[in-house]
């Protein structure tokens, strides 16, 4: 090494990142012309990893704090580099840093539907976007599957890794999920619990921890989302019945009559002729009215007078001339019989 050379180089005694800039997620510190003064300090603050890389390798990895470089404090790379462990002078490494703060009120969508399997309409095609939040957990395996060795990696380039397993996950967790996918969109927070799951092993894979996901909105086919209203309002009717099935079928019945009305020809329109719509009209009332009207008790049949009593009862008719002795001697004629046997 010649004179300029050796003058020309400068030694590092303290290694830091102020994250001057908003938004990068990883950041590598300028070493051309640099060497890192053995004994040095390298300070990384609380939400930091700070990560040894030699010549592509990870070597030592720190966390929050203050620490003096030295071959004790860098064990890794002391056994890369093959250093004694007498070794103290300046010596060369790349270091790179890692933001682990969390990164809030991220958004995401499905710039066009995605097709999920469901086990009500086999498959559909929906949109949704919503928000999610999420931080690097894992700097090794952030720097290895990630960022690599770039100056510095931005959380706009992270999500646009992010975007592809967001929706590949979404689509398969939604479709190998137990719960209808109407009865999720009618609840958002349980679709982002099925998601939510699936979801954080992919990016865990990544080196990153989702730490909130949530559904904002969802977008059906016209005829999906259709279904979609009416199952939300047969809900709002309540009590049409225990059986939320039986109770959605006799919604559909009473909200079929005013549609059939505005038909041409009214009720009787929907078949072939008055018959057909009268018999129609009384299907849908008997259905409806089921479900509205408490069942009427039974009339319990009065207990039969003894004879004696009724021949008592018909003599007091004869005595008051109410009744004819022609009468009054054929009832009594036929009462007797029933009495002998």
């Amino acid at each position: 090494m010649s004179i300029g050379s050796f003058i020309k180089k400068q030694f590092i005694d303290v290694l830091q990142w102020n994250e001057d800039e908003e938004g990068v997620l990883a950041w590598r510190y300028p070493m051309q012309d640099f060497e890192i003064q053995n004994g040095g300090v390298l300070v990384v603050r609380e939400s930091q990893v700070a990560v040894f890389v030699n010549e592509g390798q990870i070597a030592d990895v720190f966390g929050p704090g203050t620490h003096k470089l030295t071959t004790q404090t860098l064990p890794v790379l002391t056994n890369l580099k093959n250093w004694d462990k007498l070794f103290d002078a300046p010596f060369k490494s790349d270091v790179y840093f890692f933001s682990t703060r969390v990164q809030t009120g991220r958004k995401w969508g499905t710039p066009q539907p995605i097709t999920i399997r469901d086990k009500d309409f086999d498959m559909i095609r929906v949109r949704a976007f919503g928000m999610y939040s999420y931080r690097v957990a894992d700097a090794r395996k952030f720097f290895t599957e990630i960022s690599g060795t770039r100056a510095s990696y931005t959380r706009d380039e992270v999500e646009d890794q992010l975007r592809g397993i967001l929706l590949s996950t979404m689509a398969s967790s939604l479709g190998g999920a137990n719960v209808a996918f109407l009865d999720m969109a009618a609840n958002q927070a349980l679709m982002a619990q099925e998601v939510k799951g699936d979801l954080a092993d992919a990016f865990a894979r990544y080196g990153i921890a989702l730490d909130e996901f949530n559904v904002a909105s969802v977008s059906l086919p016209e005829e999906l989302q259709s279904a979609l209203d009416e199952r939300i309002a047969a809900g709002m009717k309540g009590g049409l019945s225990n059986d939320k099935m039986t109770g959605f079928t006799r919604y559909q019945t009473a909200t079929a009559i005013p549609l059939a009305a505005q038909n041409e020809g009214g009720i009787a329109g929907i078949g072939a002729g008055l018959g057909a719509g009268v018999t129609i009209g009384q299907a849908m009332g008997q259905a409806v009215g089921a479900s509205l009207t408490p069942a009427a008790p039974q009339a319990v049949a009065p207990a039969e007078e003894a004879i004696e009593t009724r021949l008592e009862k018909l003599k007091g008719l004869l005595d008051k001339g109410l009744i004819s002795a022609a009468d009054y001697d054929s009832a009594k004629a036929e009462l007797l019989k029933k009495l002998i046997g």
